[in-house]
């Protein structure tokens, strides 16, 4: 490990008084930022670092203060910018510009996995099966596969399950339509109409560059005991309600019944899509696995989050990492990167 280094554990926050208030924990989505940011804060001070936080709250002073701010690292768990999720990869495009080192997906990753439209050509290039899907907006249609039902419909520029729920799936000709037009509206967002892959939903994490990955056990979102005619589906609710019937009927947890081959092939695939879309120091890969053995590939998430009790250090802890040992690891990572640069100029 390094020298002791002055870290900035970097977050976005819009709409509070104080970064830290209990307005914070409204929503689950907060809840699980505060979570991760806080748990990081210690693992780096347990490693020895001198971390700080500093908050992006949509103000141009907030970047000033970044770029003076003194720190050797960026710890980055930002998810957008003055609460716009489509800006995400512009923090880490401000990053570069001010040539401050920083954990996780740099902008390229970051739009590539954001515009899930994108990805999926990505994938398809890259001979990675993904579901069929067409694009919509505004009565264009941007590209289009011969898909059919039943499909899942969901914006095609947000991240953590925002637009998804149950009413998502749809199985006819009006249905279709009057989710469209919900996703429009509501969003301001393409439409990404998706053929709905009916299997177990795996979570694979991974940590490395692009020439070294190593991923880690795999896990599990177990759907099964949502109710009969509910689509099993990672919805806002499952994810995020903690008072919902969804929420509390789901669980994660490190996959222990599948056969080595079919292990291998999902974490073969889980590769294949974390290198197409250029992530790099960790990364979650989110597929599907059907009754017969095929894998599609959902989507890719840079940068997940890291809370002990959620996916990513699920995998790590039954990789034999402690979670202090987890967050060295993508600072390693980060740290072996920015010296590979800074020796390359």
């Amino acid at each position: 490990m390094a020298d002791k280094l002055k870290i900035a554990v970097l977050y976005d926050a819009w709409g509070e008084e104080t970064p830290d208030s209990e307005k914070a924990a409204e929503s689950g989505r907060k809840r699980k930022e505060k979570e991760d940011r806080e748990e990081i804060f210690d693992a780096l001070t347990k490693l020895g670092h001198e971390p700080f936080y500093h908050v992006l709250d949509g103000r141009t002073q907030s970047l000033h203060a970044l770029a003076k701010c003194g720190a050797d690292l960026v710890f980055n768990l930002t998810e957008s910018y003055a609460g716009d999720d489509t800006m995400e990869m512009n923090v880490a495009a401000y990053l570069d510009l001010i040539g401050l080192p920083y954990t996780g997906a740099g902008p390229h990753a970051s739009f590539l996995a954001q515009d899930k439209a994108t990805a999926k050509k990505m994938f398809a290039f890259h001979g990675i099966r993904t579901p069929y899907f067409a694009t919509a907006y505004r009565g264009n249609i941007d590209h289009a596969h011969d898909v059919k039902f039943p499909l899942i419909v969901k914006p095609q520029l947000e991240d953590g399950s925002i637009g998804i729920d149950a009413a998502a799936v749809v199985n006819g000709v009006k249905e279709l339509m009057e989710r469209v037009q919900y996703v429009q509206n509501e969003f301001d967002s393409p439409a990404l109409i998706e053929e709905y892959i009916e299997g177990r939903e795996i979570y694979a994490a991974i940590l490395g560059s692009y020439e070294r990955t190593e991923v880690l056990p795999l896990v599990e979102l177990d759907l099964s005991q949502l109710p009969e005619g509910v689509p099993r589906i990672a919805s806002r609710d499952v994810k995020f309600e903690r008072d919902s019937h969804a929420y509390k009927v789901t669980k994660s947890a490190v996959v222990e019944d599948l056969d080595e081959e079919t292990t291998q092939k999902l974490s073969d695939t889980a590769i294949a899509a974390y290198r197409a879309v250029k992530l790099r120091d960790y990364g979650r890969i989110d597929m599907r696995l059907t009754a017969d053995g095929e894998v599609y590939v959902i989507e890719a998430n840079p940068n997940p989050w890291l809370s002990s009790k959620h996916e990513f250090a699920m995998a790590a802890k039954k990789s034999g990492r402690s979670y202090t040992e987890l967050i060295k690891s993508i600072l390693e990572l980060a740290l072996e990167r920015t010296r590979k640069t800074a020796a390359s100029d």
